[in-house]
Parts: structure tokens; C-alpha cells; sequence
């Protein structure tokens, strides 16, 4: 065997002629089986759909509970120094709709999900509110990386692709690095053909 059959390439390359192929790179430590409504009015489509990354969910975690610390010393600062004892109902509310959030936030991250197609990417999320967003290659204008510092402590990523309408502009959330970078340069590659065909 020679080494391109034993160590196959790990960036996805563009096909011209249907659409870039696809990558392990992509799958790596991500959720398995996509979460999907069951009803008979979901939105299918066909195709391999890649998850983000379970490290996603553990950044928001620590991210909300730094939030919810933020806002509990804040209320006991207007409570006990100030003699504010209101502090204590948006707090309160405050709170319970961040313990909400993150109760639901593992549910959330393993219905989003994304899909190379031969012509566009297909972005979709939510169970109850599904939205589906198909960018076509050539109309992209920009695609961006983006971490703050938690996320990078984690490992994960914000990929973002921006259009001419901002309307379909499209935010992939925790991609683990190699994954966005990955997806990055074949979007790029991708989008510099379909315009150049345009």
C-alpha cells in the first residue's frame, strides 16, 4: 500500500464538478446523529450533515455560570452596601432564565449542524423553531474565525460567512479549531471557482 492509501488528506479539497468533498477533519470529536424534528413537517434534506463540537456546550456552561456569579455579587453588593434589597428580583429572573438557557443548551447544541452541498452550505438549527439557511458558494463575500478567550481555552470556534444580503449571513458555532480552519479554506477555495464560473 502506498502512503496516500494509508494516510489519506485531512483538508477537505473542492471538487469543480460537485461540490467539495468531504473530511475527517470535519467530524472529529463532534456529536454523532443529528438531532432532528420528528414530525412529518420537518425539513429534510439529503446529505451528510457535521456537528459541532461537545466542547461548545462546556464553554457556554462556564461562560453562563461566570455571568450568573457576575450578577449574584452584584445583587448582594446593592443589597448589603447600598440597602437596595430590590437588586434581588431582576437578579433573581436573571438567574433563572441563564439555569433555563443552560438546562436546554445541550438539546440546542446537538441539533445544529451544517452540510456541504454541490452548490451552496446548508446551515440548520433549533427543534421547535428549525431554521435552515442555505448560502450558495459563489455569493460569499467573507468567512471569518473567531474566539474569545474561553473558547479558545476550549478548543472551539465561531466560523462565520457573510454574503451581500445580511440577511442569510450564517454563524457556525463551536467548531473545534481544525475544523473551522478546515472549513475555512474550502469555503474560500469553493467560492473563488463558483465566481470565477459566474
Amino acid at each position: 500500500m502506498t502512503d496516500s492509501q494509508t494516510n489519506p488528506p485531512q483538508v477537505p479539497t473542492p471538487r469543480t464538478d460537485a461540490g467539495p468533498t468531504q473530511s475527517p477533519v470535519l467530524d472529529a470529536g463532534t456529536y454523532v446523529g443529528i438531532r432532528e424534528p420528528r414530525g412529518a413537517g420537518r425539513l429534510a434534506l439529503d446529505g451528510q450533515w457535521h456537528q459541532i463540537s461537545p466542547r461548545y456546550v462546556t464553554s457556554q456552561f462556564v461562560q453562563n455560570a461566570i455571568f450568573i456569579a457576575v450578577v449574584v455579587i452584584a445583587a448582594l453588593v446593592l443589597s448589603l452596601v447600598l440597602h437596595q434589597t430590590w437588586a434581588w428580583i431582576p437578579a433573581g429572573v436573571i438567574v433563572v432564565i441563564t439555569l433555563i438557557t443552560m438546562i436546554v443548551l445541550p438539546r440546542q447544541a446537538k441539533a445544529i449542524g451544517y452540510m456541504l452541498r454541490t452548490d451552496d452550505i446548508v446551515f440548520r438549527k433549533g427543534i421547535l423553531w428549525q431554521r435552515m439557511i442555505a448560502v450558495p458558494y459563489g455569493r460569499m463575500q467573507l468567512v471569518d474565525i473567531t474566539h474569545g478567550p474561553l473558547d479558545r481555552a476550549f478548543g472551539v470556534s465561531q466560523l462565520k460567512m457573510v454574503t451581500a444580503a445580511a440577511t442569510t449571513g450564517v454563524q457556525i458555532p463551536g467548531l473545534s479549531q481544525a475544523a473551522a480552519e478546515a472549513l475555512r479554506d474550502t469555503l474560500i477555495e469553493v467560492a473563488e471557482t463558483r465566481r470565477t464560473g459566474l
